[in-house]
């Protein structure tokens, strides 16, 4: 059975502070996040807000898109938020649960 990996975007609100991250379980992960159960900085920002996220088949894609996401210019972030969720609304309630 394959297992599908996650690249995921939060933020505390519209154009605020981001957080990128990589998971094979995206519901459990921001529900981590959401709850302060991750020590570090999205508990510390109060980054818990899922905004987008990317599905790959392979780990080692997923991980490479991460890395990639994290050293693109904010101003390209945004931009990529805003063309799948131009609101930036949470899309945990949504989509994941």
């Amino acid at each position: 059975m394959k297992n599908n990996y996650y690249v995921y975007i939060l933020a505390n609100n519209k154009n605020g502070t981001l957080y990128i991250g990589v998971t094979n379980n995206l519901g459990r992960r921001v529900f981590e996040h959401k709850n302060g159960l991750v020590d570090g900085f999205t508990k510390k920002y109060f980054v818990h807000n899922l905004v987008y996220y990317e599905e790959f088949v392979d780990i080692n894609y997923a991980i490479s898109r991460e890395k990639q996401l994290k050293w693109w210019k904010r101003k390209w972030k945004i931009d990529l938020i805003e063309k799948e969720n131009p609101e930036w609304q949470d899309l945990y309630e949504s989509e994941i649960i």
